[in-house]
C-alpha cells in the first residue's frame, strides 16, 4: 500500500490543540484505552471540521497547490453540535455534499443555500435550479428548492414561474453557522 502525503493547514494551533484535547477527553470518558490510528485520524478530521478521516483526505486531495486556510477551529468551537454537523455537510468549495438526516441540521443547512440568492430579485424556476445544482453535490436540486419554500426562505407563485428570496432573520445558532461558513468559504 502506498503512502499519501498531505499538507494539513491549521489556522490556529492553540484552538486546534484545545479542540483535539476535548475530543480525546470525551472519547476517554467512554473508553479509557488509547485511541488507535484510525480513531486518532478521525479525531483530527473532526477537529478540522470534517466528519471523518476519509472526508478530510478527500478535501485535502482537492486543495489547490497553494493551500488556502480551511476550517477555522475557533469559529467551530463556538458552534452548537447541530451547526457543526451542518457545516461538516459542505465540501471545500462550499457545496452541500449530502442532505442531512436530522431535521434540525437540515434547517441550518438550508439557510446556507438561502444566502446564495439575491434579495429583491425575481428568479425563474430554471434559474433557481441552476443555483441549487451548483450548490450541491448529491444532485437533488428539487428537494432543496422545495425545502427553501417550505422553510419560508423563498416564495413562489402557484404556477412556479416566479421565485423570490424572502426577508428572514436567522436565530443565534444560524447566525453562528453562517459566520463560520462564510469564513470557511469566503470567495476571493
Amino acid at each position: 500500500m502506498t503512502k499519501e502525503t498531505f499538507a494539513l493547514h491549521v489556522a490556529d494551533v492553540s484552538a486546534f490543540a484545545r479542540l483535539l484535547g476535548q475530543g480525546l477527553q470525551q472519547r476517554h470518558a467512554t473508553r479509557p484505552a488509547p485511541p488507535g490510528q484510525v480513531e486518532l485520524l478521525n479525531l483530527i478530521a473532526r477537529t478540522q471540521g470534517q466528519r471523518n478521516w476519509q472526508a478530510l483526505r478527500q478535501a485535502l486531495r482537492q486543495q489547490p497547490a497553494a493551500p488556502a486556510p480551511t476550517a477555522q477551529p475557533v469559529a467551530a468551537a463556538a458552534l452548537s453540535d447541530n451547526a457543526r454537523k451542518a457545516l461538516a455537510s459542505f465540501d471545500n468549495q462550499g457545496r452541500l455534499m449530502r442532505w442531512p438526516v436530522k431535521f434540525s441540521v437540515q434547517k441550518l443547512a438550508i439557510w446556507v443555500l438561502w444566502t446564495r440568492f439575491d434579495a429583491k430579485r425575481s428568479y425563474t424556476e430554471s434559474e433557481v435550479n441552476a443555483i441549487l445544482k451548483a450548490a450541491n453535490r448529491f444532485f437533488d436540486h428539487a428537494t432543496l428548492r422545495r425545502e427553501l419554500v417550505n422553510h419560508k426562505l423563498l416564495s413562489r407563485k402557484d404556477d412556479c414561474s416566479d421565485y423570490r428570496k424572502l426577508p428572514a432573520r436567522p436565530d443565534d445558532e444560524t447566525r453562528a453557522l453562517l459566520t463560520a461558513w462564510r469564513a470557511r468559504y469566503r470567495e476571493a
